[in-house]
């Protein structure tokens, strides 16, 4: 058996081979672009490695297009946590000093000697991995619009306290296409209080809402136009500058959530697992395909439904003390 080990960077890798007892076979210094890649091919290919019989690799992560090059056949790739890899790597060195062509030998024997212990990345389909990429790009950008929508929270309540008042009663509050269409059209409580019914009804229709807008016209110019502490003039100018700079971005968040959201439900419901998935109570698509993404479509990924669910962090805590705990009710 020859075992493969790979120390990647931003810009070229270090890649290491070793047999079974050991022995470093060769150790190479690629470009992390398509002749980089070739020459690792080669490489590999010089050792033995075929489409039936392909060489293990190990790495320390799991995308990139590196991790897809080596994913093509039946290879196993193996992405080792860099934490695992620092305790090997006091194996072979108590300085501790990192080295790149090191670390790939540390990297290949890992295999060499514990492969059993290590998951190689599963075989899901393109269209498996396509729907994760999609689902934790959308998941990312709704902590991104969160993040950003408590910055603004945050600002506003230094000088702009009734417009927190006035977006209350919305379910998403200041992530509402209402509430940011409304703060473009007045910054400041000052203005704010001079908007006219017929202001305050166009910024809710540009906003898309259709019903009820006599009703929550009346309702935001009770509010906006009550009494409410002020900042000085001048400071209260530039707090608004510094809202509408943020308010930019929380709209390109929410852009780009709903963008995702609708790439998400374009995908999810062309995978032959979409229906099974579906028919758990509680999931809809977007969490449907959250769930596609973290347990992937590799039907031998788990053996059984034990591992998944250990995997899911789901199996019950035991505890060997050898005490047997009292019945309830027993004293």
């Amino acid at each position: 058996m020859i075992y493969c080990g790979i120390d990647w960077a931003e810009r070229t890798h270090d890649v290491a081979l070793v047999d079974d007892s050991g022995q470093l076979l060769a150790k190479r210094h690629i470009t992390d672009d398509a002749a980089g890649y070739k020459i690792l091919l080669d490489l590999l290919a010089e050792y033995g490695d075929t489409a039936e019989n392909p060489i293990p690799v190990a790495i320390e992560t799991s995308r990139g297009l590196l991790v897809a090059v080596l994913r093509t056949g039946k290879r196993k790739v193996f992405a080792i946590n860099p934490l695992a890899a620092a305790r090997y790597r006091d194996r072979h060195s108590v300085s501790r000093k990192k080295s790149d062509p090191g670390d790939a030998l540390v990297l290949a024997n890992i295999l060499r000697t514990d492969m059993h212990a290590h998951r190689p990345l599963p075989e899901d389909s393109d269209l498996g991995r396509a729907i994760a990429v999609l689902a934790r790009a959308q998941q990312d950008s709704l902590w991104n619009r969160q993040q950003l929508a408590n910055q603004l929270r945050s600002l506003l309540r230094e000088y702009y306290p009734a417009a927190l008042a006035a977006f209350e009663p919305w379910r998403t509050g200041l992530c509402r296409p209402e509430a940011r269409e409304l703060l473009r059209a007045a910054p400041t409580p000052t203005r704010a209080a001079k908007l006219t019914r017929t202001q305050l009804t166009a910024a809710l229709r540009r906003a898309g809402r259709k019903r009820g807008i006599e009703e929550e016209v009346g309702r935001l110019q009770d509010v906006l136009r009550a009494d409410w502490a002020h900042q000085p003039p001048l400071v209260e100018e530039a707090l608004g500058k510094q809202m509408l700079a943020l308010l930019v971005q929380l709209e390109a968040a929410c852009t780009a959530a709903d963008d995702l959201a609708e790439a998400v439900e374009e995908a999810f419901p062309q995978h032959p697992d979409t229906e099974v998935i579906l028919s758990f109570p509680g999931l809809g698509i977007q969490l449907g395909a959250r769930i596609l993404a973290e347990i992937g479509d590799d039907r031998k990924r788990f053996a059984d439904a034990r591992g998944l669910k250990a995997y899911a962090g789901a199996s019950p805590i035991t505890r060997a003390s050898g005490e047997v705990p009292p019945l309830c009710g027993s004293g």
